[in-house]
């Protein structure tokens, strides 16, 4: 196997994208490469600083980080607005590399306002009414679809309404959404 000449410049220059491109035949190359790919940051530069990236990007990092380790057994999670600025197609990458560590065991808590990702949750806890000084007080737990039917919660509207999406989404699709515990 020959790959192109490139210098350590051309391929700190190249995303990541291009980089599973060139190096698709390395495996132990493609493999942290493909975690990158899975939670949406395949736009990014491979030799980008880290002082540059977004918060919601230097959080993702970190998540493919741990996808990409075996674990050492069952950790903690607490990501912070990780979809900050994201799309919505990243949002759902974003959400399924979380599920993944569910999966294996893992507890996660995420602290978010995306209705997207909030309906995605097993368990919601809404905090306000309002943030800072105004809010901390328990407005309602449970299910996203619980939390939804809150007639205190400023957050049911719009979980309510990402929830009936992703019920329209699926019937289209022929998925059928599954049981809660």
């Amino acid at each position: 196997m020959t790959l192109e000449r490139k210098s350590v410049a051309d391929v700190l220059a190249m995303t990541v994208e291009q980089a599973r491109e060139y190096f698709a035949a390395f495996q132990s190359v493609m493999r942290p490469l493909d975690f990158l790919v899975e939670i949406g940051l395949d736009y990014l530069q491979l030799g980008q600083p880290s002082p540059t990236l977004s918060g919601g990007e230097a959080q993702r990092m970190k998540l493919a980080a741990e996808l990409a380790s075996s674990g050492v057994g069952p950790s903690f999670y607490v990501p912070n607005e990780p979809t900050t600025g994201l799309h919505m197609a990243d949002v759902a990458k974003l959400v399924s590399a979380l599920q993944r560590l569910v999966d294996r065991g893992d507890t996660v808590v995420v602290i978010e306002h995306n209705p997207d990702l909030i309906a995605s949750a097993d368990c919601v806890i809404d905090l306000g009414p309002e943030g800072g000084d105004q809010g901390g007080t328990l407005v309602a737990w449970g299910t996203p679809e619980q939390v939804a039917r809150s007639r205190e919660s400023r957050t049911a509207r719009y979980l309510g309404e990402a929830l009936k999406a992703r019920q329209v989404v699926r019937a289209r699709s022929g998925l059928v959404r599954s049981a809660r515990a």
